[in-house]
């Protein structure tokens, strides 16, 4: 039998209790804080120069593909389980999943370029975390209402959106079994070209894109490996590595996760976990004191407690490098590809809104990714993270 090399990271001593009932079903077994092979802090990037990929290729995933010049849609969809599976995920060049929650639920961004499903939903509204992600990307927004922080901010046109709130060029599907009648918004392939005319929005894209390597040929690819993100339940997350395609086959509490238009299996090529700090947005927070902006200035007196929830906070906000109210701009990041995993940093400067998410290597040279799916989850200091090779 193949020896297993088990590697279990817990991102902060502090949360290392918890984490073992809250993110583990009770299960009280010692987990050994494990630290990066070098220090993040000493890190300092290089950016690379000249074009990220040669020829007619996404400059996010590397493959080939006719759109290659045009503009990434940036599509808010939701982690609910009644929402499961998702429309639109397989066809993704790239996916950020994030905690819209501190320590709780997450929600999703999936990006389109390559090959636009020709459905996506179900969708939810817009988060001001996920504004600078897609600004990034040079990508137009597209969600189904908002939160008062990202109404705030989309209403000063910072970025290319669509809402399907406002707008005729989205549906619902028929409510059928477990979905609620939130789980019923979608977009078409059709209605983002329709609205994109209407509103008159640029078509060609700007992103400078990702770095690509070859592909590690079969012989050189391990056996296997289990990557397990542990946001809360139920919106745990499983990676499998398979060897013959590459690729890291997704489970999401315990079931397959595939896409609703095609029944695929969702497998990215490559999977980043980013580590950013997340809190709620409270009305006794000094952010002032911080030295960033103070979310609630644009927020009318007589809204400001129902969004604070008694002091808990509703809304919370996750440190990616937003140039509002984050203090932070990097943070340590666990790259997998190839069947292996590696450890370097993310990076997005919070002084340029639109400034690229970037990800570097722990010799400060830019991660070149395999060509294929990009998936990000992003994590709070004390998620586990657990990771074993099959060599």
């Amino acid at each position: 039998m193949q020896a297993r090399q088990k590697t279990v990271v817990f991102l902060t001593v502090l949360a290392v209790v918890a984490a073992g009932w809250y993110f583990f079903g009770g299960q009280t077994e010692k987990r050994e804080a494990i630290k990066l092979d070098n220090d993040t802090k000493s890190i300092i990037p290089v950016d690379s120069t000249g074009p990220a990929n040669q020829g007619n290729v996404s400059p996010i995933s590397g493959l080939a593909c006719e759109n290659w010049n045009k503009r990434p849609i940036a599509v808010m969809q939701p982690a609910d389980m009644s929402a499961r599976p998702a429309a639109g995920f397989a066809q993704a060049d790239m996916v950020f999943e994030m905690p819209v929650f501190t320590n709780a639920n997450t929600r999703l961004m999936g990006v389109y370029l390559c090959d636009i499903p020709s459905d996506m939903g179900s969708m939810r509204s817009a988060r001001h975390d996920y504004l600078p992600l897609a600004k990034s990307l040079d990508a137009v927004f597209i969600h189904w209402g908002y939160s008062k922080f990202a109404e705030t901010l989309l209403d000063r046109k910072i970025v290319d959106n669509i809402n399907c709130m406002t707008t005729s060029f989205c549906g619902r599907w028929q409510q059928t079994g477990k979905m609620k009648y939130e789980d019923t918004g979608h977009i078409t392939k059709e209605g983002v070209q329709q609205a994109m005319e209407k509103f008159g929005y640029r078509t060609t894209g700007n992103f400078s894109g990702y770095q690509h390597q070859t592909e590690a040929a079969l012989d050189a690819r391990p056996q296997g490996g289990h990557l397990r993100v542990a946001y809360p339940n139920p919106y745990d997350v499983t990676y499998d590595y398979d060897r013959t395609t590459n690729s890291f086959l997704r489970t999401w509490d315990d079931i397959a996760d595939t896409d609703k238009n095609t029944d695929q299996r969702i497998a990215p090529k490559n999977i980043v976990v980013a580590v950013a700090q997340s809190e709620q947005i409270k009305l006794a927070t000094d952010f002032k004191a911080r030295g960033v902006q103070d979310p609630w200035e644009l927020v009318p007196e007589e809204e400001r407690q129902g969004l604070d929830y008694g002091g808990v906070g509703r809304y919370n906000n996750i440190e990616m490098g937003d140039p509002w109210f984050d203090t932070k701009d990097t943070g340590d990041a666990y790259f997998y590809m190839n069947g292996k995993e590696t450890k370097g940093i993310w990076k997005k400067d919070k002084s340029q809104l639109e400034s690229k998410l970037a990800f570097y290597n722990a010799d400060g040279t830019e991660v070149r990714f395999v060509p294929g799916q990009i998936w990000v989850e992003v994590v709070e200091p004390g998620y586990g993270l657990n990771w074993e090779p099959v060599n």
